[in-house]
């Protein structure tokens, strides 16, 4: 859980300082800080259902070239 919350608050740190230093703003950077980590939670769900079924196709054609 620790190492889970220091990568949570790296990931917060990153994107509110690149978003600070490419806009000078605060309010801009902090809302990023937080908008951006939640929407790639929602993109990296999709991301593993889409991983999990190539991997799956990819175990039913090594199944079937090996019978």
């Amino acid at each position: 859980m620790k190492k889970t919350v220091s990568f949570a608050i790296l990931h917060f740190s990153v994107a509110f300082t690149i978003t600070y230093l490419l806009t000078g703003s605060l309010v801009i950077g902090g809302a990023v800080a937080l908008v951006e980590p939640m929407v790639n939670t929602v993109v990296f769900y999709f991301h593993e259902k889409v991983w999990k079924r190539i991997e799956s196709k990819n175990l039913a054609a090594n199944a079937v070239v090996q019978a």
